[in-house]
């Protein structure tokens, strides 16, 4: 029977707790048992780790976050306003696995510690905004497979990569089954998009017309800052254009040669309708501009 990671996460926690207690005597193995099958090495040491709890393996690492085990539906229902055929059908994934995500989305001063570590050549532009926390822009789906997400495995001895499409939208959903992690609507409080759009009834607010720095908005019951605008967020699958078949198991879709590669979340330039939690985009995986970006995930 598979483990019930959430419970036993924090069976491993009420354990741990006793072992400081001379008298608990079987309860130190006990623990020690639980803890074996649970913890993650970071930094190069052994720890018992829990949904919630976050960590950098490095100065110059991405912030990761824990989360959950759990299952959604992912895709839009008929019913959702400004749904795309592509969204659908709908149809449950269970992730019954413990994944840690970037809190952010990837920012430039992050790609330019591999820069200036040899690990990544291309050295990405940015429109005179600023660089340090903003997200690192102006990087293709290859670039960020080939340069930066090797560089940051090798740098910290843990296989890093792309988040899976069905990953992204249980991660962005964060326990709703609303068309934003916000609820049915949104509003440009809540992310950094184009405000003069509007979506299903929502408040007309900002445009920004510009990228701002990661974790400028609330994070989502995850702990996971601007799944919903500031800029795409290039998804390790293939595009395909609906959920036929799709895995139920949080894994990305097959392989296909010359496939263009999904991006999810919406950018600062688009409307909310983009924004939504089921959206999709797909461009070839050599394309950079100016409101594309990337997290990063590790399976634990």
């Amino acid at each position: 029977m598979p483990i019930d990671r959430p419970m036993a996460l924090a069976a491993c926690a009420a354990l741990l707790a006793q072992l400081a207690d001379p008298t608990t005597g079987l309860a130190q193995e006990a623990a020690r048992r639980v803890c074996d099958s649970l913890e993650t090495t970071i930094s190069g040491t052994a720890q018992c780790v829990r949904p919630g709890d976050t960590f950098k393996e490095c100065a110059d690492c991405p912030e990761m976050i824990v989360l959950p085990a759990g299952e959604f539906q992912m895709g839009s229902p008929e019913d959702e306003a400004g749904r795309s055929r592509i969204e659908g059908p709908v149809h449950r994934v269970r992730i019954d696995y413990t994944l840690a995500l970037g809190v952010y989305e990837v920012t430039f001063a992050e790609w330019d510690a591999c820069v200036a570590d040899g690990g990544c050549r291309h050295k990405p532009r940015d429109p005179g905004w600023g660089r340090g926390r903003r997200p690192v822009i102006n990087v293709s789906w290859d670039d960020a497979t080939t340069q930066y997400i090797p560089w940051l495995s090798q740098k910290t001895g843990q296989t890093y990569r792309l988040l899976s499409e069905a990953e992204w939208e249980y991660a962005a959903r964060a326990g709703t089954a609303t068309a934003f992690a916000t609820g049915r609507t949104m509003s440009s409080r809540d992310a950094n998009f184009d405000g003069t759009s509007t979506y299903d009834g929502g408040e007309k607010g900002e445009y920004r017309k510009r990228t701002l720095e990661v974790g400028s908005f609330a994070a989502n019951a995850f702990g996971l800052h601007d799944m919903h605008g500031n800029v795409w967020e290039w998804v390790q699958d293939c595009y395909f254009e609906s959920y036929d078949g799709a895995p139920a198991d949080g894994t990305a879709a097959p392989e296909a040669p010359g496939c263009q590669r999904v991006m999810r979340g919406g950018s600062w330039i688009d409307s909310p309708r983009v924004l939504r939690s089921a959206a999709r985009g797909y461009v070839p995986p050599n394309t950079r501009f100016i409101y594309r970006g990337f997290r990063v995930v590790r399976k634990l």
